[in-house]
């Protein structure tokens, strides 16, 4: 009963969702306050039933009723609680269901928290959202309804996918839902503002606090994706460049390029047209990650589903969106002026810069990701684009964004000459320098690591030199500088924390890619391995039952100069149902460094094979990704990034402050 409750839900928020659909965009129309305002409780009322819907499903999860097809085909009686409730988005149905939650959540905020907007622009962004909303429920309705029957029922399911059983992929889905779905809430902003025709400063105000909050998520999701496939798949790495890696990865450059270029859009009136396209080219860009996710193009640890017949539906759709919010755009941009200008050197030429720099990035990786799917489909070649094609051709695009990075903030708006900016910059060439002999001195490794770590001493540098500026630091008493320190704005702090997060990151990377080490070895029991100044001595390996698996369990004690560090538990992970190993890495980590070890096959010659890593500066990579959120997360706390802007003074008739929408 329950799962037919959840089935009539999703079918009351497909009529929920057809209401707002139809009355916002006519009462916005016709300039008609009770059909607007009709879309507000159409939005929550979508809201509450999408999230019964999930509810229901979820229930299904938790208690095994496998009469359930999506339960049955990927849960089981044996598995741990966690992974049951998690498991409802474990799968492409429950995914969908998910992901049209989350889209059902931004809605329905917009309508509670959106009061600030004039009537007749809230009612189009509502009206946005519903179509997308439209589509999506169409489409799990149609061919991926989560609530199907069996009859008979199995005995016991075929169990989650073994990769999914883990903490971190269990809450990697839910946020990067979060980044990649409110990327829609920008997405409608700007389509709202072109059928307006008027996209202002206020807009971009209005634009960025949702921005932010999709900005915040997709990092964290993003960063704990990498944090999975570092400790799950065994392999010591962080990052591959896998097509469904740079699905979620594209989004996120497209929005940190609209969050600096929004910034300009409502400081200077300026970049109006350039930051609506971004907002279109964002969300166009999730649409594409989802397509590639489900369409069956892709083989993949991260993808949920392979059936073609869903695939075209999602390629249809993004056609019909992308296309049709493209040729809004192509018909709207000309008209829009922009209301002041700037030179090269500004502020505003370095956050053009910026964007133009993350925007020719996100070319290269689109490039590099489709390329192979387009040649097999059209010529039918098979041609493989790994790392070294992204490493040759998007990191070198980031060495001038990580210059600009440092020198922007030290310039001044509108216009700034280079006498007022080079004398800023010296603190941060002195210490690029100084990192790069240190570096270089102590045998570093290629160029490539002495130029990385120098552009992190540079960023990092360059983000304390601004913050001294503003508080006049050496130029004013202590005590006034410190004054000035409590009353900064909470938006300058957030661009501070999260520009240093930046150059942690970039220490990660440039360590984890020049100085790591490993070694692979047949070990057995009582045998003992040197690496990177340490002894890895096994103890012992054995059989350990788990809840619904049997691992191989090896018992590594790690010594340096003959004293304990650490007693590592690699396992190696056989999951019966679905006749599946996995690796669990075992990690020790210092916040330097991890020694990280892994338990293989048994060898040919006796033994276990086991695989040794030393690997220098790698928790930095996560340490950097978590303070970029935090800036994200201390920038929405500042009261003028909330609200998004004053709120109107209230005219005599609805009708009056819709006629204000965008003024």
């Amino acid at each position: 009963m329950i799962p037919e409750i959840g089935h009539y839900a999703l079918i009351l928020a497909l009529a929920m969702a057809l209401v707002q659909a139809a009355a916002a965009p006519l009462g916005a129309r016709l300039r008609d306050g009770g059909l607007m305002a009709l879309a507000r409780p159409a939005a929550v009322a979508q809201f509450v039933f999408i999230s019964a819907a999930l509810a229901c499903l979820m229930q299904a999860f938790v208690v095994s009723d496998f009469s359930v097809v999506t339960v049955a085909d990927n849960s089981h009686s044996a598995k741990p609680l966690l992974y049951k409730f998690t498991g409802t988005w474990g799968n492409h149905e429950g995914s969908m269901l998910l992901w049209i939650w989350i889209l059902a959540v931004y809605g329905a905020a917009v309508a509670v928290f959106g009061r600030n907007l004039p009537p007749a622009f809230r009612a189009w962004v509502l009206a946005v959202q519903a179509l997308i909303g439209l589509g999506f429920l169409v489409f799990v309705l149609a061919t991926s309804n989560p609530f199907l029957r069996l009859d008979p029922a199995p005995f016991d399911g075929r169990d989650l996918n073994p990769l999914l059983q883990d903490p971190g992929l269990a809450f990697h889905p839910p946020l990067l839902y979060l980044g990649y779905v409110g990327l829609s809430t920008a997405f409608s902003f700007a389509v709202a503002a072109l059928i307006e025709g008027r996209v202002n400063a206020a807009w971009a105000r209005w634009v960025r606090p949702w921005t932010l909050l999709s900005w915040c998520a997709l990092t964290a999701g993003i960063a704990l994706g990498s944090w999975w496939a570092y400790y799950e798949l065994g392999w010591g790495g962080y990052w591959f460049w896998d097509p469904v890696e740079n699905a979620s990865f594209m989004p996120w450059l497209m929005a940190t390029a609209l969050l600096h270029s929004s910034i300009v859009a409502e400081k200077r009136d300026s970049l109006k047209s350039w930051t609506v396209l971004l907002a279109i080219l964002g969300f166009s860009l999730s649409l594409l990650g989802t397509f590639l996710v489900r369409s069956g193009v892709l083989t993949s640890v991260h993808s949920f589903a392979s059936d073609p017949a869903r695939g075209v539906y999602i390629l249809v759709f993004l056609v019909i969106v992308v296309g049709g919010s493209l040729t809004l755009y192509a018909w709207r941009a000309p008209g829009m002026r922009a209301g002041g200008s700037f030179r090269p050197v500004s502020r505003e030429g370095s956050l053009l810069a910026n964007n133009l720099l993350l925007a020719v990035g996100c070319a290269t990786v689109f490039i590099g990701t489709l390329y192979p799917l387009v040649l097999d489909a059209v010529a039918d070649q098979k041609v493989s684009v790994g790392p070294p094609f992204f490493e040759s051709t998007f990191v070198p695009l980031m060495i001038p964004l990580l210059l600009m990075m440092a020198a922007g903030p030290l310039m001044a708006w509108k216009r700034a000459g280079p006498r007022a900016v080079l004398p800023r910059l010296a603190i941060s060439l002195v210490v690029a320098i100084a990192v790069a002999v240190v570096v270089g001195a102590s045998g570093g490794g290629p160029w490539g690591a002495v130029l990385g770590m120098a552009l992190a001493g540079w960023v990092a540098a360059g983000v304390l030199t601004e913050l001294a500026a503003r508080v006049r630091l050496f130029r004013v008493p202590l005590g006034e500088s410190a004054r000035r320190v409590i009353g900064l704005p909470r938006a300058a702090w957030a661009m501070s924390i999260a520009h240093l997060g930046v150059a942690v990151l970039v220490v990660g990377t440039v360590g984890a890619s020049n100085w790591a080490v490993e070694r692979e070895q047949a070990m057995r029991p009582g045998e003992s391995v040197a690496l990177a100044g340490y002894d890895f001595e096994l103890q012992s390996i054995g059989d350990v039952p788990g809840p619904n698996y049997i691992a191989r369990r090896g018992e590594v004690r790690v010594l340096r100069d003959g004293e304990e560090v650490a007693l590592l538990l690699p396992e190696r992970r056989h999951y019966p149902v679905q006749d599946t190993w996995t690796t669990e890495a075992a990690i020790h980590t210092t916040w330097i460094s991890d020694l990280y070890v892994v338990v293989g096959e048994d060898a040919p010659g006796g033994g276990t094979a086991i695989r040794l890593h030393h690997n220098p500066l790698v928790p930095w990579i996560w340490i950097g990704a978590l303070a970029m959120v935090a800036g994200g997360v201390v920038s929405l706390t500042d009261r003028r990034h909330r609200v998004g802007a004053p709120a109107r003074r209230r005219h005599s008739a609805p009708v009056a402050a819709a006629a204000g929408a965008g003024d």
